[in-house]
């Protein structure tokens, strides 16, 4: 330890105050940054060395350049009774003969210019070659001092001590010895990559998101930002406690908290009941985990390796490069996957539990799995945190605002913008098909589109949509508009337009659903086509209502439809997917209790439901862009029409979800509807049963285990995608195929077994087998026929109302 650091200073001769000069002792890096004492000074080191009664001398001298000396580090704290001796015998005999004349030279004139003190940097010795260049150099070296006293002996060699870590080690000048401007640190080298990794040359977009990463947030605005959140926020709590103020509650969160504690109490228990079961459970998480932590320090010391659990590479969530180049992001991520892997194989293998409570508590899984995730949180998202560094809180401000947007319009729910709506019209952008209402009622209108080709089809079409979304679903726009198409084809097409309830129409029934929907609609069309024989299509829960129109239908005698068309239809409700899981005895009493209060159910709810089946595409991908983004969301107009939800009336919803979902009695022969018990089995007219393969909503194999109890010829056709993209796959432009094959009989893996793949959307193959069976034709037919008069063009006046 030197003489500064111990505060002691004893007397020293001058060849011990020579022997104690910086040089010999590397400062510790922070005295580099403070101004130099008073005794540091260039006047002062003359002072301390010059000749013995000597004064200082002011006078100008000539610069003499420093030499360049390798001294040995310090000596150990050890060794510090040699004294002065011993530090000074660290200076070779050689080399100290100069050394008091170089320092004298440096005494400047009284303002010089800024002083270079030589920084020696300790180094190791690799070859004799190099240290007798060194020693040259130093003999070498002009010197202008008065001729040196005797040389001292040298001390006894002690074990070098490596000096404390220095400034100048870190930027080496190319003579290892860099002269530093006093007072003026180097910034510490920053640490370098693997030479495997240091090889492989960054891409623009790597470089670019590094630059985007060390940049920093304008802080003035970001203050500004801070504020305007805040303001927004209020809002938001302000629209969220306003129902609350008002006297209304939602007690829907309440009881689904209720029944996933419940669900997962009941999985916990399976696993923890049986201790070998409890260490099998923690030892499945806990491997996997340890394996995590070591690869992630591995990867920290830039060594390459392999991911131990890598998400699916279709997984949008984590796409960003800086999910697996950081590895604090890495290991969140894994760790995010090693997890949910591990809940739901617990879920799945709970072989104590009933089928149905394990299928619930995988649907609520997937909830939770979908609201934790680290792509969720600014902190642990590197886009997100790397948006909000850019726009300096911006993002945030925008996104509160339309949290507290969405909020209002939810009324204290959020009701989560999937698309820019306000770029779609009815009647412009969407639904624009020529046609007219004929036919207007407390339920539903009929609209009747106009012909584009000279002659139809003599045998019209009626298309029965879905209550709970709005029909123009077939008829988005131009290119995808189913409707539009089968007009294209010759057909003359019919559709239902469901009226969108309120409280006047609670007690509205699944009956009257039948009868002022379609049978009225098939009194309507054999008005104005003079067509008793009708071809039918109904879609999803429309269908629902046409199969059983038809088994009604049947029961009385009514052959009017001659031919119906499902599109991803249930009639049999045993493997109804993830939106049975909705449906209970005390589920159903508790919507019932609440659609009494206003006579119908709110679109809402049937909205988050479909929401909820899948969570990472429909809730937390906009969750993301809208609030934390701050992005508007994207005009896309099936997401437009998705979120233009209606309500259902008490009456016809209650009777849908009690003899469907929960009582399945369609199928099992004990459905009494309208005085007659019905049975599928005496519908006998020819079938064409669509199903979707990644239907969440209508399952391929509940639409197939459905088909098989008709009682005529069924075809079962299987198209690619979901409930909605699957059905709309213009003929123009398709995306998906779809498999054609045997009779419906044996299993669904049977049956897909042995069908046929076709590329293109399954529109062609159904208008060929529509129309084989009445391929007769007539001239075009305009709406109405004469018969009745148009009330006002498609699409009408219903579909215009908003929930």
């Amino acid at each position: 330890m030197s003489e500064i650091e111990t505060g002691t200073r004893p007397k020293r001769t001058r060849k011990q105050k020579v022997a104690a000069l910086p040089q010999t002792q590397p400062a510790a890096p922070h005295s580099l940054a403070r101004k130099p004492a008073a005794e540091e000074t260039p006047a002062a080191v003359a002072a301390l060395v010059g000749p013995k009664g000597s004064k200082p001398k002011t006078a100008a001298m000539k610069p003499v350049e420093p030499t360049v000396v390798a001294l040995k580090p310090a000596p150990p704290k050890a060794a510090k009774a040699k004294g002065a001796k011993a530090v000074a015998s660290a200076v070779p005999p050689r080399e100290r003969k100069s050394l008091k004349t170089k320092l004298l030279a440096q005494a400047a004139p009284p303002e010089p210019a800024p002083v270079e003190i030589p920084v020696v940097v300790p180094v190791k010795k690799k070859a004799s070659a190099r240290k007798a260049s060194q020693s040259k150099a130093a003999r070498a070296a002009p010197s202008k001092a008065a001729p040196a006293k005797a040389p001292v002996k040298p001390a006894p060699k002690k074990p070098a001590i490596p000096a404390e870590p220095h400034v100048a080690q870190m930027t080496p000048a190319p003579s290892l010895i860099a002269p530093l401007p006093l007072a003026m640190p180097q910034p510490l080298a920053a640490p370098q990559p693997p030479a495997s990794e240091k090889a492989k040359p960054a891409s623009p977009k790597a470089a670019a998101g590094e630059a985007a990463a060390m940049s920093l947030p304008d802080f003035g605005a970001l203050s500004q930002n801070l504020a305007k959140l805040v303001e927004q926020g209020g809002k938001a709590a302000a629209a969220y406690f306003k129902p609350y103020e008002e006297g209304h509650t939602n007690p829907d969160l309440a009881e689904h908290v209720e029944d996933a504690v419940k669900t997962f109490g009941h999985v916990a228990e399976h696993w923890i009941s049986d201790p070998q079961r409890a260490i099998e459970a923690q030892t499945t998480i806990s491997a996997p985990m340890l394996e995590l932590w070591s690869h992630t320090l591995r990867k920290m010391s830039g060594e390459p390796t392999e991911p131990v659990r890598a998400p699916d590479p279709s997984d949008k969530r984590f796409a960003d490069p800086e999910w697996n180049r950081n590895p604090i992001y890495d290991f969140l991520r894994q760790a995010y996957v090693i997890t949910t892997d591990w809940a739901n194989d617990m879920v799945t293998r709970a072989d104590t539990l009933e089928p149905f409570e394990r299928e619930k508590a995988g649907f609520y899984l997937r909830q939770i799995a979908g609201a934790i995730s680290p792509s969720n949180f600014i902190a642990t998202n590197p886009e997100l945190l790397r948006t909000t560094i850019e726009q300096s809180g911006e993002n945030l401000v925008r996104g509160m605002q339309m949290f507290a947007e969405d909020l209002e319009a939810g009324k204290g729910q959020l009701k989560i913008r999937q698309s820019d709506a306000s770029k779609f019209v009815l009647g412009r952008d969407m639904a624009a098909t020529p046609g007219k209402v004929v036919l207007r009622n407390d339920l539903m209108e009929l609209i009747q589109y106009t012909p584009t080709t000279e002659t139809v089809f003599k045998r019209p079409l009626l298309i029965v949509p879905p209550w709970i979304n709005k029909f123009y679903v077939l008829d988005l726009n131009p290119e995808k508009s189913f409707i539009r198409w089968a007009v294209s084809q010759g057909l003359t097409v019919f559709v239902i337009s469901w009226v969108n309830p309120d409280e006047r129409h609670a007690q509205k029934s699944f009956e009257d659903y039948m009868r002022e929907g379609i049978l009225t609609a098939l009194d309507a069309i054999e008005t104005a086509t003079g067509e008793r024989k009708v071809s039918t299509v109904g879609y999803c829960v429309g269908g629902t209502l046409l199969a059983i129109a038809l088994a009604y239908m049947a029961a009385v005698g009514d052959d009017r439809i001659t031919s119906s068309t499902f599109l991803t239809t249930q009639v049999d409700f045993r493997d109804a997917g993830d939106l049975k899981l909705f449906v209970d005895q005390v589920r159903i009493k508790a919507i019932e209790e609440k659609m009494r209060e206003t006579g119908y159910l709110e679109g809402s709810k049937m909205a988050t439901a479909f929401n909820m089946l899948r969570p990472n595409e429909l809730i937390w991908s906009y969750v993301v862009n809208n609030y934390l983004k701050g992005k508007e969301p994207m005009p896309f107009d099936l997401l437009a029409w998705n979120s233009d939800s209606t309500r259902m009336p008490a009456a016809n919803h209650s009777f849908y979800l009690r003899n469907c979902y929960l009582e399945n009695n369609l199928t099992q022969g004990r459905l009494d509807f309208a005085g007659k018990r019905l049975d599928l089995k005496d519908v006998k007219i020819p079938v064409y049963h669509l199903a979707t393969k990644e239907d969440h909503i209508a399952p391929a194999r509940s639409v197939f285990t459905g088909a098989g109890y008709f009682g005529g010829e069924v075809k079962y056709v299987l198209a690619g995608s979901g409930h909605i993209a699957g059905v709309v796959n213009p003929a123009n432009k398709p995306k998906y195929q779809y498999w054609s094959g045997p009779a419906v009989a044996g299993t669904y893996e049977d049956w897909v077994a042995e069908a046929t793949e076709t590329p293109g959307t399954w529109w062609g193959d159904w208008v060929g087998w529509l129309t084989a069976q009445a391929p007769e034709r007539v001239p075009a037919r305009e709406p109405g026929g004469g018969k009745l008069t148009p009330l006002c063009d498609a699409p009408g006046e219903y579909v215009r109302v908003k929930a």
